[in-house]
This record gives structure tokens, C-alpha cells and sequence, in this order.
């Protein structure tokens, strides 16, 4: 099985009878990234699209909601936060053989290595305070007004999440992880009280999940809803810097050990104030709480990845196996992160 391969004949039949001005014919490249959801460029003789489908094959319950993004992303269209256009969703598998959503193909600038190398430092703190803008923005969309306020249900956000990714972390297990067993019980017995706080949450939110001007540092989309839902904004914040302490390079993709202040990079506690005075909070009491959580999801996300590509379903079952070596990484990070309060 493989998800590499597109049936573009019958997208093609598909998007003439339901995406008004669309004509054929098309041809499909997929884009090398990403290990959830296969996404392709479809190239007509007029412009571009985007076309993110599930992945074929017996998927765990809940994942991949491509449904979900298309609805976040639609309805984040007229708000602050930068969206590519979503044009039409098909939720009959028996298209392609899984759900697709076709959205505008954006030309931007994606960034793999925190580190920017190819930036210049003033260039640099831009762009990391458009990613501090960004994040704010969602944080304070106004769920009720976009159709949102459903998203996602009401409760201790952070006890929904823990028990959903221990389950899901169950069932693609290959391997027995202490490290993992510990972090679960760890974050069970310390999990805070519900304070209320519920808004759009991205859920993977990083650098290179954005994409920027060609031209600019302005950020002029953000990718990949996948994990998407309404729930606590800390959670987006800490997996922010989380990746953060990451090794750099193509692996890691974080800054550990990297001279921020030489690059023009902000510091952790420098991008949590900035956040924190656009979004008018106060200060963050028990942020290794949520630190240890996003440690804990990455690795259970990634534990999914390596169980796709040993089952022979993953959008680059290479890369999954390299990706699967990361769990006990993520997983020993989140237990120090708990531990060192």
C-alpha cells in the first residue's frame, strides 16, 4: 500500500463537477514533508492547488481528521490569523480510496531549521515575532463568532489529552519506554485544576508549520490543523518551546546549545513575555507541566508515525522508521522537564 501515488483521473472527474472555474488537466507532485496526512500539489494549466487526503489503510480512531481542518481553516478566513483559501471538501472515500480537501497552493517560504541560516539577525528576530504574532492571534480568535465555540468539548483540556494520548500511545506501542510510563503516571498525578481557559488551539504548532512571504517575514499561512481543537492556549506555547530544546539540525529542529543572543534569536522567557502581553496574561505559574505534556504528546505522536510506516501505510515510511528512534528522546526530555519543576 502506498500513499505516494495519487489517482489523478479521478480527482480530476471529482473537482470538475464540484470546484466551480476548475479545469483540467492535472498532473500531482507530493511534497516531500509531513507524515499524517499525504499532501500533493495539483498543477492544472491555470494555477495550483493543494490536496490533502487520509492515508489509506486501517487508521486509529480520530486521527487525521483532514474534515477538521477544513472546517478550522474555513472558518478562520476573515480573522488575523493567516489561512490558506480552502475550496471544497469530498467525504466519500470511495473517491481516491480515503476524504481529500482541496485549498489554494500558497508560494511562500517554509523554514526547516530554527537557526535561519539563510536570515540576516534583524531578519531573524522578525520572523520569530511573527510567530509570537501568529500564535497570539489564534489564542484570540473569538470562537463564537467563527462557528468555532464546538470545536471542541468543555473540561480540563489538559486531562482530555493526557488520557486520549496514552491511548493512542497504547495502541501503536512497539516497545516498552520507561521513560514513557513514568512521564504518563507523572502527568496523571500532577495534572492542574481547570482555570478556565479555553480557546483555538493549533496543536503542532512550530516553525516550519508556517509559511512566509516570498518577499517579507510577514507570515502568510499556517499549515497542518491536523491536531487542532478548542482547548488550552499553553499547550501551543510549550510545544513552541519545547521544540526549542530540541538538537538543531534536519532531525531535531531545535536551538539546544545554540547562542541565541548572537543570532537575534529571543530567549524561552523573552517569546512567553512577549506572548503574554499580547494576549494580556498576567504571567504563567507551572509551565513545566505543560512543557512535560507537549514532550509527552510528541513522543506518542511519533510513536503513531513509527507504528505507520512498520504497518506499511506512512506518508514516508522511511523517514517514520528514522522519526521512531526520536521516542525515547521525547520521552526522557518530558520526564527532566517534570522533574526540574
Amino acid at each position: 500500500m502506498t500513499t505516494n501515488v495519487l489517482d489523478t483521473d479521478a480527482v480530476q472527474a471529482w473537482l470538475t463537477e464540484n470546484l466551480d472555474g476548475f479545469q483540467g488537466p492535472i498532473t500531482a507532485e507530493k511534497f516531500p514533508g509531513g507524515q499524517s496526512n499525504p499532501t500533493f500539489r495539483l498543477k492544472t494549466p491555470a494555477r495550483d492547488y493543494v490536496l490533502r487526503r487520509k492515508p489509506p489503510g486501517t487508521l486509529l480512531k480520530s486521527a487525521h481528521a483532514v474534515d477538521r481542518e477544513f472546517r478550522v481553516q474555513t472558518a478562520l478566513a476573515e480573522t488575523d490569523v493567516p489561512v490558506a483559501k480552502m475550496h471544497v471538501l469530498c467525504d466519500e472515500d470511495d473517491v481516491i480510496g480515503s476524504m481529500f480537501y482541496v485549498m489554494d497552493c500558497i508560494d511562500g517560504r517554509n523554514f526547516d531549521d530554527p537557526r535561519l541560516p539563510e536570515l540576516s539577525n534583524e531578519e531573524r528576530t522578525a520572523v520569530f515575532d511573527q510567530m509570537n504574532t501568529v500564535l497570539a492571534a489564534i489564542h484570540t480568535v473569538d470562537i463564537d463568532a467563527v462557528g468555532l465555540s464546538d470545536y471542541g468539548p468543555e473540561g480540563n483540556y489538559f486531562e482530555r489529552q493526557v488520557g486520549r494520548w496514552t491511548k493512542q500511545y497504547r495502541a501503536s506501542e512497539t516497545d516498552t519506554v520507561a521513560d514513557m510510563d513514568a512521564l504518563i503516571d507523572w502527568l496523571a498525578a500532577n495534572m492542574p485544576a481547570d482555570d478556565g481557559k479555553r480557546t483555538l488551539v493549533h496543536g503542532d504548532y512550530r516553525l516550519d508549520n508556517l509559511l512566509f512571504a516570498k518577499d517579507s517575514t510577514d507570515c502568510v499561512a499556517v499549515l497542518d490543523w491536523e491536531l487542532s481543537t478548542i482547548g488550552h492556549p499553553y499547550a501551543d506555547l510549550a510545544a513552541v518551546i519545547m521544540q526549542w530544546q530540541m538538537p538543531p539540525g534536519g532531525s531535531g529542529r531545535g536551538l539546544q546549545g545554540v547562542d541565541r543572543a548572537a543570532l537575534g534569536i529571543p530567549s524561552d522567557q523573552a517569546f512567553i513575555e512577549a506572548y503574554c502581553r499580547r494576549t494580556g496574561t498576567p504571567g504563567i505559574e507551572g509551565f513545566n507541566f505543560y512543557l512535560a505534556f507537549c514532550f509527552f504528546r510528541m513522543a506518542a505522536i511519533i510513536q503513531g508515525v513509527l507504528k505507520r510506516a512498520l504497518d506499511g501505510n506512512a506518508s514516508n515510511p522511511e523517514r517514520g522508521r528514522q522519526m521512531g528512534t526520536y521516542v525515547p528522546l521525547f520521552a526522557k526530555a518530558g520526564l527532566e522537564a517534570a522533574q526540574n519543576g
